[in-house]
């Protein structure tokens, strides 16, 4: 609740008091320590006024400059609090995008994995088929032997030379097996030619 102050008039205590000390001197007695002491109170009571309207205009000053500071306080505060809002909704945007990237990373590293394991598995199959033809080719090596062709050609020239020698002998049975060794080599070499085209 604010007071109205109503500041006194210049120099109307000092004229009163003035005035209430001149009659004190003109009068006797009592009255004139009344009139005395009225003079006193009355420069005693304009001190505590002017006293009280100063302290009155700093406090009004105080009250002036505490409004002006709790107003930009609010301010400020409103400002943070938007500020704090605008961090909220961009950590929350950040943690859902996180979130997604999380997620599809996830789905990939499960797809990988998938392959990963898809492809050991045929890896397994293959080194088992791998290890079958090894084991059939050792087989073969084990049976057959590699013979350069123009070997294989030289020694069916010579059945050739060998049956027909036999022929002219006579002995049927010699040139029969002359001429079954240059079928099989014949069949050798036809298989060979028939892999080289295929």
């Amino acid at each position: 609740m604010s007071a109205t102050v109503v500041p006194l008039p210049p120099n109307s205590s000092s004229e009163t008091t003035d005035f209430l000390r001149r009659m004190a001197s003109m009068v006797s007695g009592r009255n004139g320590e009344m009139l005395l002491r009225a003079a006193a109170l009355i420069e005693s009571l304009a001190q505590r006024a002017m006293t009280a309207e100063r302290l009155f205009h700093q406090q009004q000053e105080e009250h002036t400059r505490s409004t002006a500071l709790r107003e930009a306080a609010e301010l400020a505060s409103d400002a943070m609090v938007g500020q704090i809002e605008a961090l909220r909704a961009q950590l929350a945007e950040v943690t859902a995008t996180a979130a997604a990237e999380r997620e599809a990373f996830d789905a990939e590293r499960g797809k990988l994995i998938g392959l990963m394991q898809s492809a050991e598995s045929h890896i397994g199959k293959l080194t088992t088929e791998l290890d079958g033809l090894r084991a059939s080719v050792d087989s073969f090596n084990a049976t057959a032997v590699s013979v350069p062709i123009e070997v294989l050609r030289l020694a069916r020239t010579q059945f050739d030379v060998l049956s027909a020698g036999f022929a002219r002998k006579g002995d049927v049975i010699s040139q029969a097996m002359s001429e079954i060794g240059g079928f099989a080599i014949d069949q050798a070499l036809t298989m060979k030619k028939t892999a080289d085209q295929g």
